[in-house]
């Protein structure tokens, strides 16, 4: 696993820690990232700093994207994947999509349900084609 997949993951799990317990990201943070291995520290709080940072517009376009799924409904774990690669989608710094939505279907693949992909995928691949269109 490259470091910006372990990144990801550490931001993952961050954000997921963040959701569950109904604290900010920033408290979680400053909990977590001394236990982060090196390497990945400066990229997970990059992109921890940019969900919460861009959070509004992220879960606004997750609301109008995700069809038939009730956003307070919507499984924690796949919710905060799509914040993730929404940043890196649509804000990130040399990230090929193609690169964002393969790294989100990985961790979703591995970490949530069979149908977590499949639909994770189909919201990126909507906001990938309309991106250039989108007001951010």
């Amino acid at each position: 696993m490259s470091a910006r997949s372990k990144a990801r993951k550490a931001a993952l799990d961050l954000l997921y820690e963040a959701d569950i317990r109904g604290i900010s990201v920033g408290v979680i943070l400053s909990q977590r990232l001394e236990t982060l291995e090196y390497l990945i520290r400066d990229y997970t709080r990059e992109l921890l700093t940019g969900v919460v940072e861009h959070r509004s517009r992220i879960d606004e376009l997750i609301v109008t994207y995700s069809q038939g799924w009730d956003f307070d409904r919507m499984p924690v774990l796949d919710r905060n994947i799509l914040r993730l690669s929404l940043f890196e989608l649509l804000w990130g710094r040399d990230i090929p999509e193609a690169v964002a939505i393969d790294e989100a279907l990985e961790l979703a693949k591995t970490l949530s349900t069979e149908e977590s992909s499949s639909y994770i995928h189909g919201v990126l691949a909507t906001i990938s084609k309309i991106k250039a269109d989108l007001v951010l």
